[in-house]
């Protein structure tokens, strides 16, 4: 038998995220208090798959996720900024 032909790396296309963040559709969350419903809706709204409210001075993990959806948020919990990552 014969082994399979190789794929030619040229024309092989490259992987997409099946899902990518986009935080300009979350802005609307900037300025509301962070609550369930809010941080939902911006997650949905940026089409990311998860979210994470980070508070000031939290430690949080660096490493880069497509599909992640950030909002930062002050000491009464107002959100800030949205960011994907």
């Amino acid at each position: 038998m014969a082994p399979a032909p190789a794929a030619d790396a040229g024309t092989a296309a490259p992987a997409t995220p099946a899902q990518q963040c986009n935080a300009d559709a979350a802005q609307s969350a900037v300025g509301q208090v962070a609550s369930d419903a809010v941080v939902e809706k911006a997650r949905t709204d940026a089409g990311a798959t998860v979210a994470r409210t980070l508070k000031p001075n939290q430690a949080v993990t660096m490493e880069y996720r497509f599909d992640r959806l950030n909002l930062r948020v002050d000491a009464k919990n107002v959100v800030e900024s949205v960011a994907c990552g």
